[in-house]
């Protein structure tokens, strides 16, 4: 069955008694969907079944500083890096062994770092170097909020042009389809294709809204450096990420548990604008195979009873 799409569900999130706060991403035909121990991939094979794998959280993520303001941000960036890039890979594989090709773990890395790489140079680096020669002739924060509108300009356009593409657009279904899952379980609703799909694939925990936020904390951690020469003002702009992204963490986390007032809404919906780029309405197989993942994982950290389908793979 196939609903409307509504904002209504983020006002269901926040009456919910759940406070397990369930977060994940969309990979190659597939969902990954991440809990407190534990971390559950279902991807869908050529053949038509879904294969699942379950992952350990490492140690190091599980942190006690996991639960410090402004540190947690960059620890959760760190293991959702490291934790995608593996759920990546596996999914590639399993897409891919219809052909007999595998992609190993040092291609997966290699493709991770220079996406990495890219988006520093994209997204801060470029921006700097087109406004810094303008210090010289227009007050220091009028240069750096032109910085930021390019850098937010950059953004917009490259999600417009990768969303162009058939992959890519099957990839946001899936991103949809994971958003709409935990939609429906913040709103205490039957985990099925019947009451997940007439919610929005938009979710105020998502990593588009993270990138955003990290663009306008930019803006204005950027202004308090003040003129500098080329050179430092390139190297700031990698370099104070980690510190940006720790802060834009913690907006995203206020704003997305304390939905309702305008202060949630001036910090939530532009990512919730942002992320009609990056989702799109899913099938309902592919509903399907999100709803496979979280409740695979569910099962494993206990809060639901162990199913023998929801194991290895199944058929959907």
């Amino acid at each position: 069955m196939r609903g409307r799409a509504s904002t209504r569900p983020f006002l269901f999130a926040m009456t919910s008694p759940q406070r397990v706060f369930y977060g994940g991403q969309a990979v190659m035909e597939g969902v990954l969907m991440r809990g407190q121990t534990h971390a559950s991939v279902a991807v869908r094979r050529p053949n038509g079944t879904i294969a699942t794998k379950i992952e350990p959280i490492s140690h190091w993520a599980r942190t006690p500083l996991r639960r410090i303001p402004f540190v947690r941000g960059v620890i959760i960036l760190a293991e959702t890096l490291v934790m995608g890039m593996s759920a990546l890979q596996w999914s590639a594989n399993v897409a891919l062994e219809q052909e007999g090709e595998e992609l190993s773990g040092r291609q997966m890395a290699l493709v991770i770092i220079m996406a990495i790489g890219l988006a520093a140079v994209l997204f801060f680096a470029t921006p700097a170097l087109l406004t810094g020669w303008l210090e010289e002739y227009l007050p220091g924060f009028l240069v750096h909020i032109l910085e930021g509108v390019i850098r937010i300009l950059f953004l917009l356009a490259y999600l417009w042009f990768i969303g162009r593409m058939q992959d890519v657009q099957r990839l946001f279904m899936y991103h949809g389809a994971e958003h709409k899952t935990i939609h429906a379980y913040e709103a205490g609703l039957p985990l099925d294709v019947e009451h997940i799909q007439p919610f929005s694939p938009a979710h105020p925990r998502c990593g588009t809204s993270f990138l955003l936020t990290v663009m306008v904390v930019s803006v204005f951690a950027f202004a308090f450096l003040g003129p500098l020469d080329m050179f430092w003002r390139v190297l700031s702009r990698i370099l104070l990420l980690p510190f940006i992204a720790a802060v834009s963490y913690e907006a995203m986390r206020w704003g997305a548990t304390h939905l309702g007032g305008w202060w949630s809404t001036l910090v939530v919906g532009p990512g919730l604008a942002l992320q009609k780029l990056t989702t799109r309405e899913p099938e309902d197989s592919q509903v399907e195979v999100a709803v496979t993942a979280f409740q695979n994982l569910r099962a494993l950290e206990g809060q639901l009873p162990a199913d023998p389908r929801l194991s290895g793979e199944i058929n959907a």
